[in-house]
Formats: C-alpha cells, sequence, structure tokens
C-alpha cells in the first residue's frame, strides 16, 4: 500500500483513509449524500424551464383569465378515440406522455401540439428491382401493416416516423432477397415476411412504432426469363409424357405375352377371345365386321380351286 502526503483538510483526509483501505467513516459518508442531492437538484434545475419560463406561463395564465371565456375556445382542444396529443411547453414536452382520447388544455402562445393516429397503417413498399443470389434480376413489392404504440417517442425520437419506416422497409426488402436464390423468393414467401417483419420491429422500437405484419404481394421476372422458364417447364412435362408413355407400354406388352401364353394352353380361349371380340364390335352399331380366316385355311382353299 502506498501512501502520500497531502496538505488536506479533515474531509480529504477521510476519503484518502476510505480508499487506502482503512474503512470509510460515516461523517464522510453523509457528507457525499448531502453534496450528491445537492447536485441532482441542482441538474433538475437546470432541466426546468427557468425563471423566464415561469414569468412567460404566468403571462399566458393571465392572457387566459383575462380573456375568459373567449379563450376558453382557443385552450380547449379535442382528440379522437384513435388519436394522442403530444404538447410541448416552450419547446419541452411535458410530464405524463401524450393526453387523449377526449378534451385537454392548451396554453396560449408558450404551448403547442401535435396529434398522432395511433390507427393500422397500411404501407405499400413499391416494387424494387433486385439481383438475387443466383444472378436472376428480379421485381418484388410488399406490404407493410404497422401502427404507433408510443406517440410521444414516435415525435421526440425521429423526424418522421412513417417516411422513415417506409425507407427502412425498402432497404430491408432489398437487402432480404438479395441473399435468396429465385426459386426460394418464389416458393418460401413465408419465411421472407417473417425475416423482413422481425428486422423492421427491432429496428422501428425506438421510433414507437411497432409493425404487426409483413406480406410478399408479387414477383415479377422478365418477359425472356419468363419464357425461358416456360419453354424448360415444357420440355420437362414432355419428357415425362414420354417416359410415361414408354412405361405403359413395356406394362401392355409384358400384359400381352402373359395372355398369349395362357391362351396357347388353351385351343378353345383363342375362340372365346374371337367371339367376345364381335361381340363388342356389334355393339358399336357397326355396318361391316371383319371376320379373320386362319392363313392355312385359305391356303388349303386356294389349292382346291
Amino acid at each position: 500500500t502506498c501512501l502520500c502526503r497531502m496538505k488536506t483538510g479533515p474531509m480529504q483526509a477521510s476519503v484518502a483513509l476510505a480508499m487506502a483501505g482503512v474503512g470509510p467513516l460515516p461523517p464522510v459518508r453523509k457528507k457525499a449524500t448531502i453534496i450528491g442531492a445537492l447536485a441532482a437538484s441542482a441538474d433538475d434545475t437546470d432541466e426546468g424551464i427557468g425563471m423566464c419560463g415561469w414569468i412567460l406561463t404566468a403571462i399566458s395564465w393571465l392572457i387566459v383569465i383575462v380573456t375568459l371565456p373567449f379563450s376558453l375556445c382557443v385552450c380547449f382542444k379535442v382528440v379522437q378515440e384513435y388519436e394522442r396529443a403530444v404538447i410541448f411547453r416552450l419547446g419541452r414536452l411535458l410530464q405524463g406522455g401524450s393526453k387523449g382520447p377526449g378534451i385537454f388544455f392548451v396554453l396560449p402562445c408558450i404551448e403547442s401540439y401535435q396529434k398522432v393516429d395511433l390507427r393500422t397503417i397500411t404501407l405499400g413498399v413499391p416494387p424494387q428491382e433486385v439481383l438475387t443470389k443466383d444472378s436472376v434480376t428480379v421485381s418484388v413489392d410488399a406490404v407493410v401493416y404497422y401502427r404507433v404504440s408510443n406517440a410521444t417517442v414516435s415525435v421526440a425520437n425521429v423526424e418522421n416516423a412513417h417516411h422513415s419506416t417506409r425507407l427502412l422497409a425498402q432497404t430491408s426488402l432489398r437487402n432480404i432477397l438479395g441473399t435468396k436464390n429465385l426459386h426460394e423468393i418464389l416458393s418460401d414467401r413465408e419465411s421472407i415476411s417473417l425475416a423482413m417483419q422481425t428486422i423492421l420491429d427491432e429496428a422501428t422500437a425506438a421510433w414507437g412504432i411497432k409493425v404487426e405484419r409483413v406480406e410478399i404481394k408479387d414477383a415479377r421476372l422478365p418477359e425472356q426469363l419468363q419464357r425461358a422458364m416456360a419453354a424448360e417447364a415444357e420440355a420437362a412435362r414432355e419428357a415425362r409424357a414420354k417416359v410415361i408413355a414408354a412405361e405403359g407400354e413395356k406394362k401392355a406388352s409384358g400384359a400381352l405375352r402373359d395372355a398369349s401364353e395362357i391362351i396357347s394352353e388353351s385351343s378353345s380361349a383363342l375362340q372365346l377371345r374371337y367371339l367376345q371380340t364381335l361381340n363388342s364390335i356389334s355393339a358399336e352399331k357397326n355396318s361391316t365386321i371383319i371376320f379373320p380366316l386362319p392363313l392355312d385355311m385359305v391356303t388349303s382353299m386356294l389349292g382346291r380351286g
């Protein structure tokens, strides 16, 4: 432990002993507490409206009293159920936050107020030309639903909360889509909407804005890319159709082979199949019926002739 010589009074000596580990003294604690309270009260005094402010407030009240009852038409204001009023007195926010809904009082000349709408606002994000992760240009637009959750903060912390939210929604949409592939944008819109909502909600919390919902409205592709994708899809469908037809021919040939083996085992089976074919032809009301004759029978008849 280092000891140093100081030319100080009793209070400074007590503080030095306390820092050296000897232990704090009760009188020093009391004096420090008093000094802290005085400093806090000085800060509160500095943050007030001051003597000039009090004089202007008194003059404003005097004007209201002198001009009664006409001053009541100017001083009393009304805000709707879905609105709040943020009041400034001599440029400072009044304590207690925003006023409303209903009637509130405004002093003339020294107080001003600003109305804030608390209803949900629908913000249409204009189409954004984005280059996706797989180097495809796509135009995507979205819809953002948000509302003002804290009227005082939305007025005091940002110049224009609605305009700032609009610009932030546009940049957030571009940043998120730039990290996605084209098939993810077309098929996984829900995850993109949730990610965008999370980013917007976190960024606008300091502005008194609550983002309720984000929806990807539409994704438009260039015409050349649409034609290329349509040709690719058509070729894929034709290829699948050919494969299915080939598989059907294979199964049909196998079934015919099995049927021929079964018919070859019995001579009457072929005759029954022949009669069944004639029956199906006659059911269709055809005027021409073809009777197939065995080649051996035709040859023998020609030999006799």
